[in-house]
């Protein structure tokens, strides 16, 4: 497990191009006909942006330092500061850590959280839109002892 990412930790911003045949493959996938997911002049569908973090190069992206068995995805959240992003936009994409708290698990011990924020920015500068992504660590099982 790696130290965790403190609060205010910022990731090495990454090259996101919009591509209209993507647009349209995750429009599918979400099983989606409608036509402004289409043409040359597609906009997003408004989850779209998740799949940007798989462009980020090795090392760009923040480590939040979880144990990947205990991880889950507790929530997902997009925020868009004017139209959406569309085919051919190029963006530039980047981390930051937002929040860290913890809390006591269910079943004992204490789950730890971490609100992960990226920025998607246009080559102005111009904030386009914000993904808000909070990530879960379990609390470890505790072994139980064999008896004799």
């Amino acid at each position: 497990m790696n130290e965790p990412a403190p609060v205010g930790t910022v990731g090495t911003p990454w090259e996101v191009i919009v591509e209209r045949g993507k647009i349209r493959e995750f429009a599918r996938a979400m099983q989606s006909e409608n036509s402004a997911y289409e043409g040359p002049d597609a906009i997003v569908p408004p989850t779209f942006l998740i799949t940007a973090g798989q462009w980020a190069p090795p090392g760009a992206r923040v480590d939040v330092g979880f144990d990947r068995a205990r991880l889950l995805h507790g929530e997902q959240e997009y925020i868009f500061h004017g139209p959406l992003p569309r085919a051919g936009d190029h963006l530039t994409a980047r981390e930051k850590v937002v929040d860290r708290f913890e809390k006591p698990g269910k079943r004992g011990g204490v789950m730890r959280f971490a609100v992960v924020a990226t920025e998607f920015r246009t080559g102005d500068g111009e904030l386009v839109a914000e993904a808000r992504a909070t990530f879960i660590e379990t609390a470890p099982r505790e072994k139980k002892e064999k008896s004799a």
